[in-house]
C-alpha cells in the first residue's frame, strides 16, 4: 500500500475491492428500523462515505489513521467506524477528544453524533455522555485531560476506541486506552483502534513516526485533503486557510507531516538509558507556573547532571499547582534528595518562594537558591540542543520520557506550545555549568 500527502493516494487493489463493496453495500442495504435511511454506519449516519473515508471503514487492521489535511472528513470517518457494529448486542465504543471543551464544540464529535442519531431508535444518556441502541450496543464520548484520566477507564471492556485529533494526545494514553480493547468469547466483532488528526500538536512527532513515516498493513494511514469532503465548501474553507502561517497552512491546507515549528531539538537525538551512573551531582531547576488552570502553564523539574561528557536527565517534576501545593512538593522533594542542589526561577513568584523555602526548618542549610534567566529561551536551549545533536543527551527511562519528548520536537521558543520542560533542562544545564570550571568548559 502506498501513502503520501498527494491527493492522488494508491491503495491497493484489495482495499480498493473492499472499499468498492463496502460502498455498494451502503448503497443497496436498506437502513434498520428505527435507523437513519441512505445511512453510511450501519444506518445510522445520514451520509454515504466517501472513497477515502470507504477505505478507512474498510481496513482490518488493528489499528489505523485517518487524515493529513483539514476538511477531510476525520471526524465523520470517525464517528462512522464507531457505528459500524452497534447492531451487535454488548459492542463497546469509545471516542475521545483531548479535553471535555473539545468533545463538546458545536459540530464536534458529541455534537454531530447528536445530528445524526437523534431521531433515530438510539437513545442518548447525557449523565453517562453516551448513546445506547436497541441490540445493547453503547457509544460513549469521553475525553483524557490529563494523564491521569486514562485511569477512569480502567476496568472498561471495549471493542473500539476512536481518537479524534490523535496528536493532541500523549503516545501514553493512546497505548494505555489500546489495553483496554477485549471482547467476549465469541463476539463477532473486530477489536479496533481508530485515530483521525491533522499534523501538528504536542503529539505529531509520536504519530507520525507510529503512521506516517513507514506505513505497514499492520498500522496504515489512510491520507485524506479538502476534495476528499464532497460535503464542505471547498472554495471558502481554503480562503479561511490562507490567513493561517505558513507552517499551519502547510499542515492543514496540504497535509504536510514533515513540516513542523521545532527549530532546536529531533527526537532521534536522544537516547534512553535504563540509569544514570552512580555517584553524580543532580541538580534541580525549578520553572513555577501561577495557575491551576487546564490552559494554564506547568511547573516543572528535571533532575539534570553531567557526566564524562554526557547529560543525564532522570525525571520530570510536573503539575498544575498553586503556591501551597508547589512548596509541599518542593521541600518533599528536598528532603527526599538532600544532595541535591536546587534552583528557582525567579519571574513570577520565585523570588518570595525561595526566600519563604529558606525559612522552613525541614530543609534548612539545604542547597537552593534563587536564579534569575538569562538571554531568550532559545539562546538557553542552544547548549543541550548541541549536546543532543551529538548524542550526548540521555533520558532515563521513565513515564515523563514520551511527553517530554512531543514537547521539546515541538519547541520554537516563540510560546506557542508549552515549553516547561524545555525551560527546566535549560536551567538545570545553566546550573551545572556555573558549579564548576570543567562543567563550564563542557558547555561553553
Amino acid at each position: 500500500m502506498s501513502y503520501g500527502t498527494s491527493s492522488k493516494v494508491k491503495y491497493s487493489p484489495e482495499l480498493k475491492r473492499k472499499a468498492a463493496a463496502l460502498l455498494e453495500l451502503r448503497r443497496r442495504k436498506p437502513a434498520p428500523a428505527g435507523a437513519q435511511a441512505g445511512g453510511g454506519a450501519g444506518g445510522y449516519a445520514p451520509q454515504s462515505p466517501s472513497p477515502a473515508q470507504a477505505a478507512f471503514l474498510a481496513l482490518d487492521a488493528r489499528e489505523a489513521l485517518y487524515g493529513g489535511a483539514a476538511g477531510g472528513g476525520k471526524s465523520s470517518a470517525l464517528l462512522m467506524a464507531a457505528l459500524q457494529h452497534v447492531h451487535v448486542p454488548g459492542y463497546a465504543a469509545l471516542l475521545l477528544r483531548r479535553t471535555y471543551a473539545d468533545l463538546s464544540l458545536p459540530g464536534a464529535l458529541m455534537d454531530r453524533a447528536a445530528d445524526w442519531l437523534r431521531g433515530t431508535d438510539a437513545r442518548w444518556n447525557a449523565q453517562t455522555k453516551t448513546w445506547h441502541f436497541p441490540s445493547g450496543a453503547t457509544l460513549t464520548f469521553g475525553y483524557l485531560e490529563s494523564d491521569n484520566d486514562r485511569y477512569r477507564y480502567q476496568g472498561s471492556e471495549l471493542q473500539f476506541v476512536g481518537f479524534d485529533e490523535v496528536t493532541q494526545f500523549t503516545e501514553t494514553q493512546y497505548t494505555y486506552l489500546a489495553s483496554r480493547l477485549r471482547r467476549p468469547e465469541g463476539m463477532p466483532v473486530p477489536l479496533r483502534l481508530r485515530a483521525a488528526s491533522n499534523p501538528g500538536g504536542v503529539g505529531h512527532q509520536w504519530v507520525y513516526e507510529r503512521f506516517v513515516a513507514q506505513p505497514t498493513d499492520d498500522r496504515p494511514y489512510i491520507p485524506a485533503r479538502l476534495e476528499d469532503n464532497p460535503h464542505l465548501d471547498h472554495a471558502s474553507y481554503r480562503e479561511s486557510l490562507s490567513l493561517l502561517d505558513s507552517v499551519t497552512r502547510a499542515q492543514l491546507l496540504d497535509g504536510d507531516w514533515t513540516v513542523t515549528r521545532g527549530l532546536l531539538f529531533q527526537r532521534q537525538w536522544f537516547r534512553v538509558v535504563e540509569q544514570a551512573p552512580a555517584d553524580v551531582q543532580w541538580v534541580r531547576y525549578w520553572d513555577l507556573a501561577a495557575s491551576t488552570k487546564t490552559s494554564a502553564d506547568f511547573t516543572a523539574c528535571a533532575a539534570v547532571a553531567l557526566h564524562e561528557g554526557t547529560l543525564y536527565v532522570r525525571d520530570m517534576i510536573r503539575g498544575r499547582w498553586e503556591w501551597p501545593d508547589q512548596r509541599r512538593v518542593i521541600v518533599q522533594t528536598m528532603q527526599s534528595e538532600p544532595r541535591t542542589r536546587h534552583g528557582i526561577e525567579e519571574a513570577l513568584h520565585g523570588l518570595a518562594a525561595v526566600q519563604e523555602l529558606r525559612r522552613v526548618p525541614e530543609i534548612a542549610g539545604m542547597a537552593l537558591r534563587g536564579i534569575k534567566p538569562e538571554k531568550d529561551k532559545i539562546s538557553r536551549a542552544l547548549p543541550w540542543s548541541q549536546r543532543a545533536a551529538d548524542g550526548k543527551v540521555a533520558l532515563v527511562r521513565g513515564p515523563w520520557v514520551s511527553a517530554f519528548l512531543d514537547e521539546v520536537c515541538l519547541f520554537d521558543g516563540q510560546g506557542r506550545t508549552h515549553d516547561d520542560q524545555v525551560d527546566t533542562v535549560s536551567g538545570g544545564v545553566a546550573m551545572v555549568a556555573r558549579g564548576g570550571s570543567s562543567a563550564v568548559g563542557a558547555f561553553g
